[in-house]
């Protein structure tokens, strides 16, 4: 088995750009999180990038996240010491050494964030996460679907707030962790698993290695090729993403319309989409919670969780977070199949449509048709 290569200064643009994708408009705003890594990095050196199963047997691995609404930590910057003290609370509460950081999600600021903590801890990034993407609760995470029991949650916040709970449930552990970050200003940074390689079968994984390739596949589509006219790009970002995700795209147009708000801890509302040339006359809206969570048109499903929808930049393919959506954009969304756990019956009533509210059944993405014209 080939050896990772660690994360460098030099991949943190891909990196950037592919956590950004998998965050499928939420997680947060990657842009910050890349100078915070860059820092880190410069300061502490590459990070080693490790599987699950390197590790050794008892190898005590912190699952490590922001929680909060996005457009409040895009402006509320952490103290960068809130990494320390959960290691802190961990340590004291178990006795044992931390061996290694995984990020709870690799979507959007969260994937990023990792690689600033594990660097900041003097320990190697898990090639993993919980989500394969982001997610907007805490029980929504792949060791809750695989079964581990989530017994005790690490928050630290920026003003060195600290706190360990002992929540009976992954539910209670959302109530209450969610609660505390609200008293915090809705930004905090959490540890709500403590995971070993014996649980490789509750991660997903892969994932810090595909957000990379994804970040260096938008970059090398967009760099003229020698056959391109002068003045002119020989790439094509947008056909080059989709194929690397295997994804479609819905529609191509404008953002006609936003409504958007930040309540309890959460970012809540609508965008919709107005279809220019190819797709003219059409309009999809999409339905968001922190993420982009269900696409549609005249009321027919198009795409929506588990599955991943990307809302990009049409010419560069470069991902829009939500609380970057302005009305005018020219935008493509991009939709496509998540990890296999989340189609399971376990991984459905976690994060399927009825876990948001949505009344329809879950379809996958690659077997949905547009409406009739």
């Amino acid at each position: 088995m080939t050896e990772l290569a660690p994360i460098t200064p030099d991949d943190l643009d891909a990196l950037a750009l592919g956590c950004a994708v998998l965050g499928t408009g939420g997680g947060g705003d990657t842009g910050v999180e890349e100078l915070a890594a860059r820092l880190a990095l410069d300061t502490h050196g590459p990070v080693p990038l490790v599987r699950l199963t390197d590790l050794p047997a008892d190898g005590l691995v912190l699952v490590l996240s922001s929680i909060g609404a996005p457009t409040v930590a895009s402006e509320m910057i952490g103290s960068g010491l809130e990494a320390a003290a959960i290691r802190e609370l961990v340590e004291e509460a178990t006795g044992q050494r931390a061996a290694a950081v995984m990020p709870a999600e690799i979507g959007g600021a969260n994937g990023m964030a990792a690689v600033t903590w594990a660097a900041q801890l003097g320990l190697p990034l898990v090639d993993a996460d919980g989500m394969g993407r982001a997610f907007p609760e805490l029980q929504m995470i792949s060791m809750h679907v695989a079964g581990l029991v989530c017994s005790q949650v690490f928050l630290a916040d920026a003003l060195g707030n600290r706190a360990t709970l002992r929540p009976t449930s992954s539910g209670w552990a959302e109530r209450w962790a969610r609660a505390l970050c609200v008293a915090s200003g809705s930004s905090a940074v959490l540890c709500d698993y403590l995971i070993s390689p014996a649980d490789h079968h509750a991660v997903i994984h892969g994932t810090v290695s595909q957000a990379r390739r994804i970040g260096r596949t938008i970059r090398a589509s967009a760099r003229p090729s020698s056959s391109a006219q002068p003045g002119r790009s020989g790439g094509e970002p947008l056909p080059a993403l989709a194929e690397t995700l295997g994804a479609r795209v819905l529609i191509g147009g404008m953002i006609e319309d936003i409504a958007r708000d930040t309540h309890e801890g959460f970012v809540r509302g609508t965008v919709t989409i107005g279809g220019r040339g190819a797709d003219s006359g059409r309009e999809v809206r999409i339905g968001l919670q922190n993420e982009n969570l269900v696409a549609s048109e005249e009321g027919q499903v198009l795409a929506g969780v588990p599955d991943l929808i990307t809302v990009c930049d049409t010419a560069t393919a470069i991902p829009l977070s939500t609380e970057a959506l302005t009305y005018g954009q020219r935008v493509s969304v991009l939709a496509w199949p998540c990890d296999p756990l989340w189609r399971t019956a376990a991984g459905l009533a976690v994060a399927g449509p009825a876990a948001f509210g949505y009344s329809h059944p879950y379809t996958p993405v690659e077997t949905t048709e547009r409406p009739a014209v």
